[in-house]
């Protein structure tokens, strides 16, 4: 067995549904606002991985659970480590939306 077969990425998809059936979670876009504008997962909201600090305070609740992509999984895996150092507990890094299937927005 090789090493990446250890390596497990996260699948966007699935992680759509697990948020579409978790009452109260909100699906976080970590992308700059421009590749939001570009097309984004519908539902998302829109909060900068570099303003992720400061946007982040409307959610005072810690155990929101926030669903967190990107556009390959590198910047949502940034953002939920700063979310979990925030003390926010249900945060969830599904990946980037280079792997979405679905319809997106723009």
């Amino acid at each position: 067995m090789g090493f990446f077969q250890f390596v497990k990425t996260p699948d966007i998809n699935r992680g759509i549904a697990d948020c579409r059936n978790t009452e109260g979670a909100v699906l976080l876009d970590v992308r700059t606002p421009q590749e939001y504008r570009e097309g984004h997962i519908p539902g998302s909201i829109n909060i900068p991985l570099q303003q992720l600090d400061k946007a982040i305070d409307a959610y005072d609740n810690k155990a929101v659970h926030l669903f967190v992509y990107c556009h390959s999984g590198a910047r949502s895996r940034q953002a939920a480590a700063v979310l979990q150092s925030m003390g926010y507990t249900n945060v969830t890094n599904i990946g980037g939306i280079t792997a979405y299937s679905g319809k997106v927005e723009r």
